[in-house]
C-alpha cells in the first residue's frame, strides 16, 4: 500500500534488515516531511513521531487513533495533562482515492502557451535571468 509521499517507508518482509519479518521502518529519517501519513494509517499504532515542539512541548507525546469516519490525536503533556482531538476523515477509503480521476492526459505542447495557464496577460518580466531548457 502506497502510504508515504516521500517513499521512505520499506518493509522488511523477510527480516535481514532489521531482524524482525514484517517489520517497516524509515529509510531515510532525515528526508522525513513529517506529514504524519505512515503514523495515521498504522493498524497497529505502532508508529510515535516527535512533534513540533511549538503544538507538544519536548518531552511530550502524540498518537493519533483512526476510526472509519474520524481520527483523534491524544497529546500527552510532560505534566501527565492529556488532550483530545477528534476531526473528520475523507469520506473516500484508504488507498482509492484517484487525484487524476475525470481529468483530461497533459498537453506538453501548450506548457508555454500563457493564454492556457492564465486568464489575464502575465507580466513578462525579464527572462534573461532563466536558464533556457533544451
Amino acid at each position: 500500500m502506497y502510504i508515504c509521499p516521500h517513499d521512505l517507508m520499506l518493509l522488511d518482509k523477510d527480516g535481514s534488515m532489521t531482524g524482525h519479518a514484517m517489520k517497516a521502518f524509515n529509510q531515510e529519517p532525515e528526508q522525513c516531511w513529517e506529514c504524519y501519513s505512515c503514523v495515521k494509517i498504522c493498524p497497529q499504532n505502532a508508529i510515535e513521531v516527535r512533534h513540533y515542539a511549538d503544538v507538544v512541548p519536548l518531552g511530550a507525546s502524540v498518537q493519533p487513533l483512526r476510526g472509519t469516519d474520524a481520527i483523534m490525536w491524544t497529546i500527552k503533556f510532560r505534566n501527565g495533562t492529556i488532550k483530545r482531538f477528534k476531526f473528520p476523515i475523507r469520506t473516500t477509503s484508504e488507498g482509492s482515492a484517484d487525484p487524476y480521476g475525470g481529468k483530461p492526459e497533459a498537453d506538453f505542447k501548450d506548457i508555454d502557451n500563457h493564454a492556457v495557464l492564465f486568464t489575464r496577460d502575465t507580466h513578462k518580466g525579464d527572462l534573461s535571468q532563466f536558464i533556457a531548457s533544451k
